[in-house]
């Protein structure tokens, strides 16, 4: 049994930053969330061009505020019972340093730079440098880099991003020294170790996003990188070799980063992963269970036992890392580009008018109010139209690639679709399609993974949609015909950081036993209607035909 005491679990996601205050026998204590103000503004983006970009300060300064605002809601003098740390986020999603490990936007001739800045996950500027990595490993006569990561390179990757950065700012690509993942950034911050040749580099952004795999030790050849583009030779020798599982601590944290958070100076810092894998432990994932995050995108993530899985590369899906999420079973990643982001899409679609209703002047701030108010209501009111919708009735099928494909068969040029359209099609139509389409885009990552021979007996959903959306988890199991567990905690990327946090503190022996003891249980589960999934697997079988005819026109529009 652990000792009395508290772990903190940080969850840097796509809009904010949560901190997550966890008994290290279990419970979660006390929470807090803070946006980032940069990002929130929607500064160094632009959606048109797939270019999303953060400055390292947003994650400092929400940081700061989350930590303090969790710790704040515990009693007096419990800070000093803090024992550890661990931290997640979004993935991939790297940045250019320089020789002190210091992101080049926090320094001043770099600061409104986004080529200086952390390359979001869902940034695809570099679609095209991703396929020339793949054609690149199909020409290699060496080992095929991309086969533990599904067989295909993706443009919301390491080196795709990387390359096409160094390619188009000149000054970035004499600046950049080395490059840091977000997930490894923020761990060496905290622990004063952000020597980017000496910092604990995390084995689940090595290994799936990164090509970094023990059988050809390490990274990538340096041959092959320098053949991909002269501007990527020699950067191999200033990345890594070794990485970590993330139940091993980083160091203690520092005292400039103990002040500002308010915690005991030394206390562990776990190495650092990606939120869909600290938040499938958060989630309680073992072996033949599918863990969904739903949120923004989804990740869906599998664990196998190694003697069962042997040598087998699974085709198409996102990467298969050993103790990329539990330690001593290989990790498996798959998902959707987008997913709630397709709701957003559409919500904001029928919000376009009112963004040019201008306010009269007298009661300027009541209008603005207004207006915050009904775009608010759109998607609760749409919910619950196409809920009341019989599921043929809308005469629609839609392609979910609004943001591209990311399993199965990563191809970031596909775009969505919807057919069938009529002059009696309403808004509520549409979006119970856009629903479908996203489960059906579930279903099809079940099935690869079920042909490809790894059992799913159980599905687990956590993330905000899991937690806010029954219309969607109802549709998404008739789709899948599978009931769906919802994990209960609201914050299971943060519980699953902490978790890992524990561990790197050695108050378990290993990560299952901190899994189990702090383990946030079950809210409820959305059981299948055997008639609604009967007819739904007729529509997934159309799904799949319009997308098979439809995605070489879907490339090039």
């Amino acid at each position: 049994m652990a000792k009395k005491g508290y772990i903190i679990g940080c969850d840097f996601g796509t809009d904010s930053v949560r901190a997550v205050v966890v008994g290290t026998g279990g419970g979660e204590k006390a929470s807090a969330v803070a946006p980032y103000p940069r990002w929130s503004r929607g500064l160094y983006c632009d959606a048109g061009s797939n270019r999303f970009r953060q400055h390292p300060l947003d994650y400092t300064e929400s940081l700061v505020n989350a930590v303090r605002g969790a710790l704040s809601e515990l009693p007096a003098g419990a800070a000093k019972q803090v024992a550890g740390i661990g931290i997640d986020t979004t993935g991939s999603t790297p940045c250019p340093v320089d020789e002190a490990g210091t992101p080049l936007a926090l320094l001043p001739e770099f600061a409104d730079n986004p080529n200086a800045m952390f390359v979001l996950w869902k940034d695809h500027t570099a679609v095209e440098e991703a396929a020339e990595i793949n054609r690149a490993t199909a020409a290699w006569s060496g080992p095929d880099f991309t086969a533990y990561e599904g067989g295909i390179y993706s443009s919301e990757w390491f080196w795709a991003k990387i390359l096409h950065i160094l390619r188009r700012d000149e000054a970035v690509r004499r600046a950049a020294f080395s490059w840091v993942e977000h997930c490894d950034w923020m761990p060496a911050l905290l622990t004063g170790c952000t020597d980017p040749l000496t910092l604990k580099r995390s084995r689940c952004a090595a290994g799936h996003k990164a090509m970094w795999h023990a059988a050809w030790g390490g990274l990538p050849d340096e041959e092959f990188l320098a053949d991909l583009d002269p501007l990527l030779a020699g950067l191999r020798e200033r990345l890594y070799t070794e990485t970590f599982t993330s139940d091993v601590s980083a160091g203690g944290l520092c005292p400039e980063w103990a002040e500002k958070l308010g915690l005991p100076e030394g206390i562990a810092v776990a190495v650092g992963a990606f939120d869909a894998h600290m938040g499938a432990v958060g989630g309680g994932i073992k072996p033949a269970t599918l863990t969904k995050i739903m949120g923004t995108s989804t990740c869906d993530m599998m664990v196998a036992i190694p003697g069962v899985i042997g040598e087998k590369q699974v085709a198409g899906i996102c990467g298969q890392v050993e103790g990329s999420i539990i330690p001593g079973m290989i990790g498996l990643e798959a998902g959707q580009s987008g997913f709630g982001d397709v709701y957003a899409w559409f919500v904001d679609l029928l919000f376009w008018p009112l963004r040019f209703v201008q306010p009269s002047g007298s009661g300027e701030d009541e209008e603005l109010k207004l207006k915050q108010e009904i775009k608010d209501t759109i998607l609760e009111n749409l919910t619950r139209a196409a809920e009341e919708l019989d599921m043929e009735n809308t005469g629609l099928l839609a392609l979910d690639w609004l943001n591209g494909r990311r399993t199965p068969d990563a191809d970031q040029r596909l775009k969505g679709a919807l057919i069938g359209l009529t002059l009696g099609t309403t808004a509520p139509m549409i979006f119970r399609a856009l629903v479908e389409a996203t489960a059906f885009g579930s279903r099809a990552i079940v099935d690869r993974f079920r042909r490809e021979g790894v059992a799913i007996d159980e599905v687990v959903a956590l993330g905000g949609i899991a937690q806010k959306s029954g219309f969607v988890m109802q549709v998404s199991a008739d789709v899948l015909n599978m009931p769906i567990k919802v994990a209960k905690s609201k914050e299971t990327c943060a519980l699953g950081a902490a978790m890992f946090g524990a561990a790197a503190a050695g108050l378990y022996p290993t990560l299952p036993q901190a899994q189990e003891a702090m383990s946030g249980g079950f809210v409820g589960t959305y059981n299948p209607d055997p008639e609604r999934a009967a007819r739904y697997n007729t529509l997934y079988g159309w799904y799949l035909e319009l997308g098979a005819g439809l995605e070489d026109q879907l490339r090039i529009l």
